[in-house]
């Protein structure tokens, strides 16, 4: 057997000078086969290539609708905020507009009922002006003209508070700048000061508005 390898081994020793002598004068051909041994390694870094590309634009395109869903939630709240001030805004004019119909309807007859407080006034003179002593069954014409200038004020005070229009005779009560207007100031002994001792003339309310304040004299310090 000893032989046999000896044998074997001088064989060979004259061949390898010569095989290394082609490897050194084609380099091409070891690239060559190179790669031709390797092809499966060069299609798994391409597939890895592949992956991590694909792996990045949707990463990129998760961004864009991130950014645009932002962008449309920001509009969408500013536009909810803009219907919801529209929204208070247009129950603030429907809330004055009401408001204003209702006083118009409480308030437009203020003109009216100021120049029916004129012929209330001269009602009331004309009642006070008559003598009591005089109204007797042997007066009867005066007797029926005052009973009825009676008749006819009571009338005329009853369509006044139909109509919400009250009448202010302060007499004893608090002075009250809103409902009186003090003609003058003056001691009365036993009166409190600060209070309505005289009503010249009466003041009415319209709807718990002052239409007219009744003009007064109020009591002072002695």
């Amino acid at each position: 057997m000893a032989a046999v390898a000896q044998c074997v081994r001088g064989a060979l020793r004259p061949r390898l000078p010569l095989l290394s002598v082609a490897l050194r004068t084609s380099p091409r051909l070891l690239c060559a086969a190179t790669q031709q041994k390797n092809p499966g390694q060069n299609l798994e870094e391409d597939q890895s290539q592949s992956q991590n590309e694909q792996k990045v634009e949707p990463s990129s395109a998760e961004k864009l609708l991130a950014e645009e869903k932002a962008k449309l939630e920001e509009q969408l709240r500013e536009v909810t905020e803009k219907y919801k001030r529209a929204l208070a805004d247009a129950e603030n004019v429907r809330q004055r507009s009401q408001k204003l119909v209702e006083e118009a309807k409480l308030y437009g007859i203020q003109s009216f009922c100021k120049d029916l407080l004129e012929v209330a006034d001269i009602l009331e003179k004309a009642t006070e002006s008559v003598p009591k002593e005089e109204i007797k069954d042997e007066n009867p014409h005066l007797k029926s003209l005052y009973e009825g200038l009676v008749m006819t004020e009571i009338q005329i005070q009853k369509v006044f508070k139909k109509h919400g229009l009250l009448r202010l005779n302060p007499v004893g009560a608090k002075f009250d700048p809103y409902e009186h207007e003090a003609l003058f100031h003056t001691p009365v002994e036993g009166q409190e000061p600060g209070t309505i001792a005289l009503v010249s003339k009466i003041g009415y309310k319209l709807h718990g508005r002052t239409l007219r304040p009744a003009l007064v004299g109020v009591v002072k310090d002695a």
